[in-house]
This record gives structure tokens, C-alpha cells and sequence, in this order.
């Protein structure tokens, strides 16, 4: 059996939480093992903020625009997908809508104040697969994928 859904998410702050909770609930419907779960959720919580954060119109008026999170259990693998139509990756980091890309530099020094600049390293450390790339001219996409596990109770778990 496979679940999928998505959700089309107004660039706000508030946004974040609504689709991390949705991720986590439907995973603990499905039966997945809770740390999974948990890696995934902030995977997903750190996409979604960078879509907040970055992924608005790069016109000089702007806008609030929009972002999309998609979510996929199949199997025994869970993929995800954060859309956003902001200006995309600096170039050099991906190469036009293709999965090839410079390896992500390495993180600045730990500074226990700053806020910023480590959800990509989060995501890349929390999944199994992931892939930022552009949309020309539409935004970035990243997808994660990771490996599931069940709880033995679990009501979907991939035979």
C-alpha cells in the first residue's frame, strides 16, 4: 500500500509546523518507527523553512508567494519534495535542473548564536538520498528520500 499526498503552503512562518505535523501524523497512522519518523520530520521542517525564508517570487515586487510539500510512503520508502518558486540554488551549487551538483561546502564554525545556514547539511545528514536542484526560471526543488522502518504494530507495513 502507498500513501501520497500535498500541500500547496503560503510562505509563512506559521506554515512549517502545519506540514511537519501532517508528515508526523500520517506516519504514526501508517505504523512507522517513531525515530524515522522524527528524521524525517526535521528534514522537512528544515525544507520548509528554507522555502519560507528564500523561496519567494525574485521579482523586484515580490510577493508572499507559495510553496509545495509532497510526501510519498511507498513501500518501504518515504519521499519527500519541497517546491518553491524563489530564486533557485546560487549557481554552481546545481547544475540546471539536473541532480548533478557541487558537494555542499563545508558547514562554518559552530557559533552557538547563529540561527542560520545548516538545514541543508541537516537534511543531507537525516536522509538517505536527497537532491537540491533549480527549476529554471521557477524555483528550487529538494527531495529526500529514506529508508522506512515499521513498528510491529505498524498497519501499512510493505509486506
Amino acid at each position: 500500500m502507498s500513501i501520497w499526498w500535498s500541500l500547496h503552503l503560503r510562505r509563512e512562518a506559521a506554515s512549517v509546523p502545519l506540514a511537519r505535523r501532517l508528515l508526523l501524523g500520517t506516519m504514526d497512522a501508517a505504523g512507522v518507527d517513531p525515530d524515522i519518523s522524527y528524521d524525517l520530520s526535521l528534514a522537512l521542517t528544515e525544507a520548509c523553512a528554507n522555502a519560507v525564508e528564500h523561496g519567494g517570487d525574485a521579482s523586484p515586487e515580490g510577493s508572499s508567494g507559495a510553496y509545495r510539500v509532497t510526501a510519498f510512503l511507498d513501500g518501504d520508502k518515504c519521499r519527500i519534495e519541497v517546491t518553491d518558486s524563489g530564486p533557485g540554488f546560487p549557481l554552481g551549487r546545481v547544475l540546471h535542473g539536473t541532480s548533478l551538483r557541487a558537494p555542499l561546502p563545508p558547514p562554518a564554525p559552530a557559533d552557538p548564536h547563529r540561527e542560520h545556514g545548516r538545514g541543508l547539511w541537516l537534511i543531507e545528514a537525516l536522509a538517505d538520498h536527497v537532491d537540491f536542484r533549480n527549476r529554471p526560471g521557477r524555483g528550487a526543488v529538494v527531495s529526500f528520500d529514506k529508508i522506512l522502518k515499521w513498528r510491529e504494530d505498524a498497519l501499512l507495513r510493505a509486506s
